[in-house]
């Protein structure tokens, strides 16, 4: 096939400017910050009560994010074969695109009085930002020759740690003039986000192209019929064992990679204390360098391939889990954040544009790009559980930290595996 319009493709590419946001500002800095003051030990001494138990604050944020990330592994594989079926992966991926922008324009309710309110806003906008990024990422190979898949994908990854970026300096500007109700400063910033989600994402929409429908008919009812399509995709990797190793590889790496980004920032805040401005900082330090990594690692793939590019990014993963257990000062989490946003930017946008190489050819891409998304969120479903279980158990985020190595280690061995497959079977990404 041929690449689709540069029209199409900077369309498609908007759409993550559009809902990156979320991804900086709620899961990474605002909200993190905004959530460890409105839950601190100080307000909530014996743990915030919910459901009945008692948690540590950021504990109880990775359990219902967590929950979220489960939803969307179960609710996918169903909206995916619906999409397939009828060839409107854009109406779902509008959906979920709404949910998301409502629910963090809803967190500007947040207050100390509800926090059960704003856990419930954090994990529907975590469902609709993950909800919306399966169809996103199943475009991919309907618009991208081959031979492009890991430009347009960094391209995309760029744009939207550009987006973020922006957003991210227009909430510092309001914190910072509104120094004596900063509390409204953030929610107002959650508004905002939710704003520019949905406002950006109208270009995306008005010029991605209609999907085709599958060939197949639908031999089961709607509700079951998803996870159908999943054992199909799954009896077709059977005879792929390069894509079936690099599935195995990313569901592992993913445990850790996934999880280290949605906690960055509450260990800042719990095990260095650092101030907000600081965060702030360090959070603008990581997107910038994002884009840096996403680029440079497209580039050292086209020279060395996909698999051995990968393999040196989860070796550089591992040293930041062990580099981030010993910091203890501020220039520290500095560099350990640009080396963290280097990894990042270049392990997501290679991940997925791998994946989309070793597919085969189909119309039938959001089935494919479901199991790809099943196979993350249930990575993270385990990473953040495991992570947060650690937490509270020792009472050190550091042990946390600690622990992921093993997640890495596993992803590791099975990327050397898939470039053993990939040498034996002469294929090569």
């Amino acid at each position: 096939m041929q690449t689709a319009s540069k029209k199409v493709i900077n369309g498609w590419a908007m759409y993550d400017w559009a809902n990156s946001v979320y991804n900086l500002v709620i899961t990474t800095t605002f909200f993190p910050a905004y959530y460890a003051a409105v839950t601190s030990l100080e307000k909530f001494p014996d743990g915030i009560s919910f459901l009945g138990r008692r948690f540590v604050n950021t504990e109880l944020k990775d359990y219902v994010l967590a929950f979220g990330f489960l939803v969307i592994a179960l609710l996918s594989p169903i909206l995916s074969s619906i999409a397939d079926y009828k060839g409107n992966k854009k109406n779902f991926m509008r959906f979920f695109c709404y949910m998301g922008a409502l629910s963090c324009s809803l967190l500007f309710l947040f207050k100390e009085q509800s926090v059960t309110l704003g856990l419930m806003c954090f994990m529907f906008a975590g469902i609709g930002f993950y909800g919306s990024q399966v169809f996103y990422n199943s475009y991919l190979p309907e618009i991208a020759a081959e031979k492009d898949m890991d430009r347009i994908s960094a391209k995309g990854y760029t744009m939207g740690y550009i987006g973020s970026v922006l957003m991210q300096l227009v909430g510092f500007a309001l914190v910072i003039f509104m120094s004596e109700e900063k509390g409204l400063a953030l929610r107002l910033t959650f508004l905002l986000v939710g704003i520019w989600w949905v406002s950006f994402a109208q270009i995306t929409f008005a010029r991605l192209p209609i999907s085709p429908k599958s060939e197949r008919k639908a031999k089961k009812h709607v509700l079951v019929n998803g996870f159908h399509e999943l054992k199909l995709v799954a009896q077709q990797m059977v005879h792929m064992p390069v894509l079936k190793r690099f599935l195995t590889a990313f569901f592992f790496y993913s445990m850790g990679v996934q999880t280290v980004m949605l906690v960055a920032i509450d260990f800042g805040i719990k095990e260095l204390k650092l101030a907000d401005d600081k965060l702030i900082i360090t959070a603008v330090i990581i997107q910038l360098v994002a884009i840096i990594g996403a680029v440079a690692m497209s580039k050292l793939s086209a020279t060395y391939g996909n698999i051995k590019v990968l393999i040196f990014t989860v070796l550089l993963w591992i040293g930041v889990c062990i580099t981030g257990y010993f910091i203890t000062t501020e220039l520290h989490f500095y560099i350990l954040a640009s080396l963290v946003g280097l990894v990042m930017g270049g392990i997501q946008s290679l991940s997925r544009s791998t994946y989309s190489k070793l597919m085969p050819e189909t119309k039938d891409t959001a089935s494919f790009f479901s199991f790809y998304d099943v196979t993350e969120k249930l990575a993270i479903v385990i990473g953040l559980f495991s992570f947060g279980l650690i937490e509270g158990l020792t009472g050190n985020m550091r042990n946390s930290l600690l622990a992921l190595i093993a997640f890495f280690v596993l992803g590791l061995l099975f990327l050397l595996v898939t470039l053993s497959a990939q040498k034996s079977k002469v294929v090569t990404v």
